[in-house]
């Protein structure tokens, strides 16, 4: 299954979950898209696992393939699978960049990986699913530290999470350590996806 590139907005809705984590998508209209989009049925425990999937999934902006092969990586670790499989995604390089406000969505970070604007450890790095350890530094490159997107990005920056350090006018930060779920999006339950995969077999 491609990545989704459609109208984020309609998906929130249609998952009833800021895909955003802003909570905008969901202000006017918090229901479904579509002639019978406020006629919502009961689902299964089934569906109730798919949809808790594609949330994250459409959250964090990764194709099926990635997705999975993220989880089975996982699930080879120590602790718990859920948890460890929230903190693998948020180290994917397009999230910390994010997540350290020179983007102001996922999908235009990955857009700013992906057009080599990105440094990781002082090294041009344009692979938005590269894998961020600890330690690790993020540097806008010296001739993209004055692109517009990047300048708005951060001004609208209100909350850095604890576990990025960030020096807005260096166009500089670093990933400190991995994530503490708290620290996380409450509305996601994790467990959920653990027992579709485990569904699956």
């Amino acid at each position: 299954m491609a990545r989704y590139t459609g109208p984020i907005w309609k998906k929130s809705r249609r998952l009833g979950f800021s895909v955003l984590e802003n909570g905008k998508e969901l202000n006017k209209r918090p229901y479904a898209p579509g002639q019978h989009g406020q006629k919502r049925h009961k689902s299964t425990e089934y569906g109730l696992q798919l949809a808790e999937k594609q949330k994250v999934r459409h959250m964090y902006g990764i194709n099926e393939k990635q997705f999975h092969n993220t989880f089975n990586r996982a699930s080879k670790m120590e602790g718990v699978t859920g948890s460890n499989f929230l903190f693998l995604l948020e180290s994917r390089l397009d999230n910390v960049v994010y997540r350290m406000g020179f983007a102001t969505t996922r999908r235009a970070a990955r857009q700013l990986v992906n057009h080599g604007h990105i440094l990781l450890n002082g090294i041009k790095t344009d692979i938005p699913s590269c894998r961020v350890n600890p330690g690790d530094v993020i540097t806008v490159k010296e001739r993209s530290q004055q692109l517009d997107v990047i300048k708005t990005a951060l001004e609208a920056q209100t909350h850095v999470p604890g576990f990025v350090e960030v020096d807005a006018e260096k166009r500089t930060g670093k990933f400190t350590r991995l994530p503490e779920r708290s620290e996380l999006n409450q509305e996601i339950n994790e467990q959920l996806i653990v027992e579709y995969y485990n569904r699956l077999g």
